[in-house]
């Protein structure tokens, strides 16, 4: 026995050799992703292309555009995201780490630029909007300047800083030097040249970046507020002006702030203790008399809650009002400063000052209902529009993975409980909805690109392609609109090649074309049927099953119903026959077609949920496997059950598998090489049937009779998973009718009905498999390879057989463009994704959802898991879909042709073009509101030798050049050797200058003698100095050699020498404590570091 096993074994290699794989085969990636993860916490928003970025919890970005088109970026490390911006309109996003990672996305090839490690905790961070600059804020109280060098392809840190002692002596004013910087906002109108920098203990600086001196301070001095009560339903501003108690003249902490004009004139500021200022930063405001400052009209504080307890003002963040003039008005939008306890919502107030700041006024206050705990929230401006224009929609992000959209033009304008309760929020429309409804089963389809059905769908559905954005409620329009749809996806000539099916809970299928990485719905399909009242009403869709033949989808329904579509019906009449069968009547309806989906069946002939449909290759012929171990044989031409198969006497297990083949008889002498010559009488239909408890049963699919009246099964119990036929020594089609599977069958199509004769002795069987086959049977704890012809005469002796080392949920074959069978996939109970080779089993390489897609192997997953034969496999978890890519090479979701680009190249520059063109003609007419006239006051008021020439470069090159100029320089010295001066206290004698003695300087030769005498009586009177007269500082040594010894230098030379002794005994105390303090540090540093990690930036309210 063990003898013929080993031949057997070795027969079966040879014959499977062609399907082989390497490790140099694989390479997992991700092309397709849908949905928004659960971790999601943080978002960002280009509006030029449209585009809105993602950020989450475990270092990955989702990026989302128009027409389907969506994406997932993974980082290496998974680490939460706290900042995300994008490179606006230039093809690039940054996101910053809790890890201090600064990270550069390319969005056009999908991939990680490059990176940049900060070595201290980064508090605040922003870009420079159309440019490649950066500001970063760390805990140190430190601003400095980034910059992404595109060409190089890496992350440049400039010169330019401004340390936070450098603040604190320019604007006169006293708090710690180690205040964390927790805002930094350019100031908009101000070319770049203008940021404010807030400071965690309150203060709020505005910093001139050209002349490095500061603009404005606010927040440090006793304040008097104007206090806007917006609890109440009254509108009008109280006219006295309450003094600050105790508490409110102490610093007060700062959570959030935004720019709350589009001239950057007046700031909002949100609070830990709940409460909102806003601050006017004109400059006029600041003048030098100290009594200036303490002025009521410079800011107005804002109360949503009377509360003594409210929280933190978490998210601030503006939108102009169109219908405002001259800047004075607008919607703020505040998450937090209510009290605690209170409903969570996000609350919108629309402001206006049109009298003045210290006449401000609350003309509406909408409170929006979240869906969940609250994440984050960004604006989304009217297409076309640019950072200060109105915004047309809020997408407000909650917990966990809810995105939803508000049209701001609904917000209403009235403050009553009638007002908030009609405000409709619109869910984001999901390409492949998984959690509402409910997504129960999927499957992948190929289509044979030589059959009926690919030219049949290919016609049906290219107009379905060019389909919009999906419409929201209330007749809004989805704002997202970014990317760009590969040419491929509107190619007439390209069909549907791949198929995604899904089924749900309500009953309900949704088709997809997944031809191309975007998918386009092309059908949904209610799991009832138009006048007719089926039994158990509608259930959850538990089965699926197509035929690329007929051109027909099975669903099999919880409640034991089988319904059978045709996909491509021909529309000649709006009545259709439908029939409805059950154990004991058949009746024929007419019922009304809604569309070109037809059910031409309902089929009730058991109460056991379905758990398997398997359509022979003809389509002619549909196997149901039920939980109740039955199996069912159904015509899908005559609409009429041939037979049941009670496997519950056998194995009395739910069905697990079913396989429909064409098998050479095993009594008849047949060529395994040459099958496709035999003749028909060698060939039988066979139902390969495996129940859960891995016992295998063998049926004539054409008389129902059973085969192998003992079934295989292995001898210890096992749970059986799935079942495959590995064809051997020819490819294994699933193209065609098989002529063998009934003698005369009727298949419904457009064109009426056609008879299919009895097949004649020359007949090519194109689904028939070849004697050398194997059957391969996965169980959750073990892999076992049968020869086909063994099965079929009863020998349950496997040719070879692996232990897995842990549970495993679900399996799939890989096969190369040729058909070959030539990898195993599985999927084990920790969420290891594990590739065997075949049929050595092999463990060629193995991964999980945690690296891959950051998930965690939850339960039932394996029920939605579905793959289609070339390396393509499908996983639903919560609100998400994936695809992932398994082989390594060229197909037909990696060539870069049918990915869609995430990037629109020709809108860049129509957009960076008509930004040149606007500045062009505003430089006459004078600056205009928003960010164009920002950039041509900074262009207008830069320096002459800081200037480019217009004609030679664009006025947008001229901005960028300008801000260059700005960074390039020092303006302080370094922060290292600042906090080393205040560390230890220096004399004038420990400062100790190592340049030469000055002698005289040697003159340049001139040719004029006159001038040559006048130099030299120039060089006697000034001691040998340089001609230029401009004063210079002496050395102390100059000086005690020059007065101290009367020009003694040997009495110079010995005290020099003196204190060179001296300065040697310094040096080396230094040293030594120098050593000493720098091991103290290392050890506090790691501990920090460590600590750091932990309570990265957090507040109290964020655990």
């Amino acid at each position: 026995m063990f003898a013929k096993r080993l031949f057997q074994k070795a027969r079966l290699q040879h014959n499977l050799q062609h399907g082989k794989m390497n490790v140099a085969d694989l390479s997992l990636q991700i092309p397709i992703h849908y949905g928004i993860p659960s971790t999601a916490s943080i978002m960002a928003f280009d509006p030029i292309q449209s585009l809105l970025a993602i950020g989450t919890l475990d270092g990955r970005i989702k990026i989302i555009g128009g027409d389907n088109i969506e994406a997932l970026l993974i980082s290496p490390h998974k680490l939460p995201y706290k900042f995300l911006e994008f490179l606006c309109n230039q093809g690039f996003l940054i996101g910053v780490s809790n890890g201090n990672e600064i990270q550069v996305w390319d969005l056009e090839n999908r991939c990680l630029t490059c990176s940049f490690q900060w070595e201290y905790s980064i508090t605040a961070f922003s870009v420079i909007q159309g440019t490649y600059f950066m500001y970063s804020g760390d805990e140190n109280g430190l601003m400095s300047v980034l910059k992404f060098d595109a060409e190089e392809g890496k992350i440049l840190q400039l010169p330019y800083h401004v340390p936070v002692n450098a603040v604190k002596e320019a604007a006169t004013i006293s708090f710690s030097s180690h205040a964390a910087i927790v805002g930094i906002l350019p100031q908009p109108y101000t070319s770049g040249d203008r940021v404010l920098i807030a400071y965690e203990e309150g203060v709020l600086i505005l910093w001139d970046i050209s002349e490095n001196y500061v603009v404005a301070v606010r927040g440090h001095t006793r304040l008097q507020l104007k206090s806007e009560g917006l609890n109440d339903s009254s509108n009008t501003v109280g006219s006295d002006l309450q003094s600050t108690s105790d508490s409110e003249q102490e610093a007060k902490e700062i959570c959030s702030l935004c720019w709350a004009s589009t001239t950057g004139s007046l700031l909002a500021v949100g609070y830990v203790d709940g409460d909102i200022l806003l601050w006017s930063m004109s400059s006029e405001m600041d003048l030098k008399n100290e009594d200036a400052r303490l002025l009521s009209n410079n800011v107005v504080k804002l109360e949503l809650s009377s509360g003594g307890r409210r929280l933190p003002v978490i998210v601030l963040n503006w939108s102009t009002d169109s219908t405002s003039d001259n800047d004075h008005g607008g919607k703020l939008f505040v998450y937090g400063g209510d009290e605690i306890g209170s409903e969570e919502v996000l609350t919108v107030l629309s402001l206006d000052w049109s009298s003045g700041i210290e006449r401000v006024k609350c003309v509406a206050r909408v409170d929006l209902a979240l869906h969940g705990s609250f994440a984050n929230m960004v604006l989304v401006p009217k297409p076309g529009g640019m950072e200060n224009t109105p915004a047309a929609a809020v997408f407000i992000l909650s917990n966990p993975g809810q995105l939803h959209v508000y049209d701001i033009s609904s917000l209403s304008d009235s403050r009553s409980q009638e007002a908030k309760t009609g405000i409709i929020a619109n869910k984001f429309p999901l390409v492949i909805p998984t959690s509402d409804p409910c997504v129960t089963v999927t499957k992948f389809f190929l289509l044979p690109t030589e059959g009926d059905s690919y030219r049949v769908l290919s016609k049906k559905e290219y107009a379905k392609r060019t389909k919009g954005t999906p419409s929201l409620l209330m007749d809004m329009r989805w704002p997202l609109t970014g990317g760009v749809p590969s040419e491929l996806l509107f190619d007439e000539d390209i069909g549907v090649e791949r198929i995604y099916v899904a089924g749900y809970q309500d009953g309900s299928v949704r088709i997809w074309d997944a031809t191309h990485p975007v998918f386009i719905l092309l059908h949904v399909i209610v799991g009832k049927v138009n006048g007719v009242e089926l039994p158990d009403g509608i259930s959850l869709a538990s089965a699926l099953d197509f035929s690329a033949a007929s051109i027909c989808l099975a669903v099999g329904s919880e409640s034991g119903l089988v319904f059978l579509y045709d996909l491509c019906a021909t529309r000649t009449t709006d009545k259709q026959t439908f029939h409805f069968v059950s154990e004991t009547k058949r009746e024929v309806h007419t019922i009304q077609q809604e569309n070109d989906v037809h059910c031409l069946a309902v089929f009730s002939v058991s109460n056991s949920a379905v758990r398997t449909l398997q359509f022979s290759d003809s389509g002619g012929k549909l196997a149901v496997g039920f939980r109740c171990g039955q199996v069912t044989m159904l015509d899908s031409s005559s609409m009429s059950v041939l037979f049941h198969v009670d496997c519950s006497s056998v194995s009395g297990s739910p069905i697990t598998s079913l396989a429909m083949k064409v098998v050479p008889q095993v009594n008849a002498p047949v060529n395994s090489n040459t099958s496709s010559s035999s003749s028909l009488g060698d060939f039988a239909d066979v139902l390969f049937i495996l129940a859960r408890n891995a016992h295998l049963i063998v049926v004539d699919s054409i008389s129902g009779n059973i085969l192998n009246p003992q079934p295989i099964h292995p001898q210890k119990e096992s749970t059986a998973i799935s079942m495959f036929v590995i064809v051997a020594g020819q490819k294994h089609s699933q193209e065609g009718p098989v002529q063998s599977d009934i003698k005369q069958s009727s298949y419904p199509s457009g064109s009426g009905e056609q008879t299919i004769e009895p097949p004649s002795i020359t007949t090519s069987h194109s689904g028939e498999v070849p004697s050398n086959s194997v059957l391969l049977i996965c169980c959750e704890d073990a892999l076992r390879i049968y020869p086909l012809k063994s099965v079929i005469q009863g020998d349950g002796t496997y040719v070879n057989k692996v232990t897995l080392p842990k549970p495993c949920r679900w399996s799939a074959i890989i096969k190369r463009k040729d058909g070959h069978s030539c990898a195993l996939l599985l999927l084990y109970q920790n969420g290891v994704l594990e590739i065997r080779s075949l049929p050595n089993f092999e463990v060629l390489d193995e991964d999980s959802l945690m690296s891959i897609l950051r998930w965690s192997f939850k339960a039932n997953i394996e029920k939605t898991m579905s793959s289609c034969d070339y390396g393509h496999i499908a996983l639903v978890n919560g609100s998400e879909l994936a695809v992932i890519s398994i082989l390594a090479g060229t197909n037909d979701y990696r060539i870069p042709e049918s990915l869609p680009s995430l990037h629109d190249k020709v809108l860049a520059t129509a957009a960076d073009a008509a930004t040149n063109l606007s500045m062009f003609q505003k430089r006459r007419e004078g600056p205009a509101p928003g960010i164009l006239g920002g950039i041509l006051k900074g262009l207008k008021r830069g320096k002459a030798g800081n200037s480019v020439n217009a004609s030679e470069n664009s006025p947008r090159d001229v901005f960028i050049q300008q801000l260059e100029n700005h960074f390039s320089r020092t303006p302080f010295s370094s922060p290292l050797a600042t906090l080393a001066h205040d560390q230890e206290e220096l004399t004038l004698d420990d400062i100790i200058i190592d340049d030469d003695l000055p002698v005289a300087s040697t003159s340049s030769h001139v040719d004029d003698k006159p001038n040559r005498k006048e130099d030299m009586e120039r060089e006697q009177l000034f001691q040998g100095a340089k001609m230029d007269i401009k004063p210079r500082i002496r050395t102390p040594e100059e000086i005690l050699t020059q007065y101290k010894f009367s020009g003694d230098a040997s009495a110079a030379a010995a005290y020099a020498k003196d204190k060179l002794a001296q300065r040697q005994e310094k040096l080396q105390k230094t040293r030594e404590r120098t050593e000493e303090l720098q091991n103290e540090a290392e050890n506090f540093a790691s501990m920090a570091n460590e600590l750091a990690r932990r309570m990265e930036a957090k507040r109290w309210w964020k655990f």
